[in-house]
């Protein structure tokens, strides 16, 4: 299969697939050593990973990006293309309950803007993205580009 679209990597919010058990067994570590780092960063601040998650989906004649985001309506999301690179943003900040005597437990609602890039492969077009946000689902329809035929000169 041709890569067809490629997740920008950012260090700040991306981890490899094969590094997450490390981080897993590094996130206890930290949690147990710095309890009240753990309580005011929320779960894991190093096993945040990629925000929003997304289904990344190779269709016949297009490409199909899925991102789950709850909470949101339409109007906190956007997104957005730039020199060949789609952009989904947003802004999940709700009222949160705290006092002087709230304490959490645990914490792993985002309540912070995300932003996640994806460079669109040359064999996918850029004109005629559309998209679609309902129930929390963010849905990018990208067209594919008709292959081209080579041109056939006969010589003789």
């Amino acid at each position: 299969m041709t890569k067809l679209i490629h997740d920008t990597w950012n260090p700040l919010t991306h981890r490899d697939e094969f590094l997450t058990p490390f981080d897993s067994l590094f996130d206890d570590l930290l949690t147990e050593a710095f309890p009240s780092l753990s309580q005011n960063l929320g779960v894991g601040f190093f096993g945040k990973g990629s925000y929003p998650k997304v289904d990344v989906i190779d269709c016949e004649g297009k490409v199909l990006i899925e991102a789950e985001i709850p909470g949101l309506t339409r109007e906190d999301v956007s997104v957005e293309l730039e020199e060949n690179i789609l952009t989904i943003s947003g802004n999940k900040n709700p009222q949160e309950v705290t006092n002087e005597n709230t304490t959490y437990i645990r914490r792993e609602l985002k309540r912070s803007s995300f932003k996640r890039s994806f460079t669109l492969g040359d064999n996918l077009s850029a004109n005629d993205i559309n998209a679609d946000f309902e129930n929390g689902i963010l849905a990018i329809s990208i067209p594919k580009k008709s292959p081209k035929t080579p041109k056939v000169t006969k010589i003789l």
